[in-house]
């Protein structure tokens, strides 16, 4: 990457960070959805191109559960009957096999008409290599863009133009767990990381695991990494090493890694977990039956349990990570994302009039009532909470001064990679903190020279 163009991705991902900022609501949706399945084969992009009379177009996304999928599929069945003139093709695909066929699609120039990702550092490397479309004509007419929170339309945004729509969830992390167990052995949300380790100490005790983890994908430990370095460290010091201005090598990161590798020693986590897949719901299911009592999962995780285990959802309690005792940091700083699977139009749409007419169909005013139902936040200024669990999950993000966006995200995707498989060593032993942060800067350093 030129030098320009080093600058331009520093000052893109300073303008996510800070257009995370909370006025009223932000947030992500399922990075990784339950019940997922392969892609279909016969689902090729059709770049619009026509059919007899009708214009084709194709969308592609990660929503492989329900309820979220059959949503998405009704929203694009109105578009179709309210425009006749377009048929539109719906591909859902599971959220890693995703990543692998968009990137195979941009770079055989196979590319479906619309397409979702989470922003961040993948976004402006679609943008740089010509792959998403401005749309910022189409957001500005008739202020179309201020349906939505503003972070998310910050997200959304790189170099002053909007190359996406929030369409998902307003997203943080957080602790999910099962209030009877609560109840059963008196235990209180902890408010604290010190309150937190005594939780699991008292559930150890118990017989019960505390963290239900499947880290196969590798995300899913990173949530624990980010939020015990943004406690100890906050934002700025991860931002100024993603932006090489400073540098993995922080004491942050070595804090985020000793502490989880203490958790491990402990016995805070159930076995196996680098090995359990959580897009199959093997974590979940350790949670659904008791054994494990605490899951750290993004909040989508609600209309997953109601899809899976509506009994569960009755008795589902949710608190944001704890502070750290001493930190000068703030501590309530969310992890996640403002309108996460946000959907962008590929330039080589033949119909971007039709593409972006397709679009607001998914958070029309049905589409906005059917994601509520589910236990959706949506990304949307109009949003207000009715459901006592989602009411609370909203108060940690309304209290937060900013949301950082997931370090997978925010990174540039290879540094990205080398971030999980490092702190997925991390969990498994079978790397120091300090080796991990090593290999971290190596990554960067390579990436800022290209």
């Amino acid at each position: 990457m030129k030098m320009k163009n080093r600058k331009l991705l520093s000052l893109a991902m300073a303008a996510v960070m800070t257009g995370a900022l909370l006025t009223g609501c932000g947030g992500k949706a399922a990075p990784a959805d339950t019940n997922a399945s392969a892609a279909p084969e016969s689902a090729a992009p059709t770049a619009a191109a026509s059919t007899g009379e009708k214009t084709a177009l194709s969308y592609w996304h990660m929503m492989t559960g329900e309820p979220t999928g059959s949503i998405i599929q009704r929203s694009m069945d109105r578009f179709m009957a309210d425009n006749p003139q377009y048929d539109m093709k719906v591909t859902q695909i599971a959220n890693d096999a995703y990543k692998q066929k968009i990137s195979i699609a941009m770079s055989s120039g196979t590319m479906p008409d619309l397409f979702v990702h989470w922003t961040g550092g993948p976004m402006i490397e679609y943008i740089n290599s010509g792959h998403c479309l401005d749309i910022t004509q189409y957001m500005d007419k008739d202020n179309y863009k201020d349906k939505y929170v503003d972070a998310g339309i910050a997200q959304a945004t790189y170099n002053g133009k909007i190359y996406a729509v929030p369409i998902e969830s307003a997203v943080i992390a957080g602790f999910f767990y099962d209030t009877r167990l609560f109840a059963k052995y008196k235990l209180e949300e902890p408010k604290t990381i010190a309150d937190l380790e005594k939780l699991c100490d008292t559930l150890k005790a118990d017989g019960i695991v505390p963290f239900a983890l499947a880290n196969a994908t590798k995300w899913t430990g990173s949530m624990y990494y980010t939020y015990l370095a943004t406690r100890f460290g906050g934002v700025e010091a991860f931002q100024d090493a993603a932006s090489g201005k400073g540098s993995f090598k922080n004491e942050m990161f070595a804090f985020a890694g000793q502490k989880i590798q203490e958790w491990v020693n402990k016995g805070y986590f159930n076995e196996g977990y680098n090995g359990l897949d959580d897009d199959s719901g093997q974590a979940r299911q350790l949670w659904y039956s008791g054994k494990a009592a605490l899951h750290l999962m993004g909040t989508w995780l609600p209309s997953t349990v109601l899809d899976e285990n509506p009994e569960f959802y009755k008795n589902l309690g949710f608190f944001a990570f704890p502070s750290l005792e001493g930190s000068t940091v703030d501590q309530t700083i969310c992890l996640g994302t403002m309108g996460d699977n946000f959907t962008s139009i590929s330039p080589s749409c033949k119909d971007p009039d039709g593409a972006f007419k397709a679009i607001t169909y998914l958070l029309d005013d049905t589409a906005l009532k059917e994601r509520a139902a589910v236990g959706k936040i949506n990304p949307v200024k109009s949003f207000e909470a009715t459901d006592p669990l989602i009411k609370k999950i909203k108060a940690s993000m309304d209290a937060a001064p900013n949301i950082q966006l997931w370090y997978d995200q925010y990174l540039p995707p290879e540094v990205a990679e080398v971030h999980k498989s490092t702190s997925q060593e991390i969990f498994g032993l079978t790397k120091t903190p300090e080796q991990a942060d090593d290999e971290m800067q190596a990554a960067m350093d390579a990436y800022l020279k290209k």
